[in-house]
């Protein structure tokens, strides 16, 4: 027993020195952040757009917004689709493993050589230019693979009692896959879509090829326009000499810390309320 509670003593100190080990950084960043954004915060932030090394990010937020909804307008579709596919149509078979060692792939690729794929595919070859729809499918094709692993993984652990009572009560494959499984591993689903989108809002290199850089509000159209985006100017302004570029910068490093903690609480609250209001499965 003196063992075993030593033993536990010990590993209670280690799990708490880990916990350190990755808390300390992450409040030092954090508070980094927030005091060197100060001089930068106010209403003009949000209303007036970057002039140069200057100005607000009107244009940047509003611009990271479009690219961000239309990247996840393209990539939830299909990487749940996908998952979904690998999860409960495909389990195995020679297109299966394909599907899954192509999104393996792409979860290692270096985001700038998708750039530089977006940028000879869409803005070169079929002539798209500089815009937001070429950002978009670019930030897509990077978060795809990350829904479809997580929905195929999330429908793994389901239950398989829950298919076999669904099929044994009548229900085709395609009506338990809706209502059953998909309700079952919903949790597991959001949170690989989470990932993808905090993926997507911290990207800065295949934009540079994509998107480009405005500083103009996003234009009603999506080709040929160029749109600004807030990791653009943490890359860029961060380095410029001016203190106003380097407050700017980090002004819009803490608008991106807090866009992906407010989808993260706000999706997780909803995923939360809907299961508790649904009916038990009978």
């Amino acid at each position: 027993m003196r063992a075993r509670r030593a033993r536990d003593r010990l590993m209670g100190v280690l799990a708490l020195l880990a916990a350190l080990v990755v808390l300390v950084p992450l409040v030092d960043l954090v508070v980094m952040v927030v005091i060197r954004s100060l001089p930068a915060l106010s209403l003009s932030l949000f209303t007036s757009p970057t002039q140069g090394a200057a100005g607000g990010l009107e244009n940047a937020i509003l611009g990271t917004l479009l690219l961000v909804g239309l990247a996840m307008a393209i990539s939830v579709p299909v990487g749940v689709a996908g998952g979904v596919y690998l999860g409960e149509f495909a389990r195995k078979g020679r297109l299966a493993g394909a599907v899954r060692f192509s999104a393996d792939v792409l979860t290692g690729v270096p985001s700038i050589v998708l750039g530089y794929f977006g940028y000879v595919l869409m803005v070169v070859d079929l002539g798209w230019g500089f815009s937001a729809l070429a950002g978009a499918v670019t930030l897509a094709i990077m978060a795809v693979p990350y829904i479809v692993r997580s929905t195929q993984m999330s429908l793994d652990r389901v239950d398989p009692a829950l298919r076999e009572a669904s099929l044994a009560l009548g229900a085709g494959l395609g009506t338990t896959v809706a209502r059953v499984t998909l309700r079952a591993a919903r949790p597991g689903i959001v949170t690989g879509i989470l990932i993808a989108l905090s993926v997507a809002l911290g990207e800065t290199a295949p934009l540079l090829y994509t998107a480009g850089w405005s500083s103009y509000p996003p234009a009603p159209h999506l080709l040929h326009a160029p749109v600004g985006y807030l990791t653009y100017v943490v890359w860029t302004f961060i380095n410029e000499p001016m203190a106003s570029a380097q407050h700017l910068a980090y002004a819009a490093a803490l608008l991106l810390m807090l866009l992906v903690l407010g989808v993260n609480v706000l999706v997780r609250r909803l995923v939360s309320r809907a299961g508790r209001s649904e009916l038990p499965i009978r």
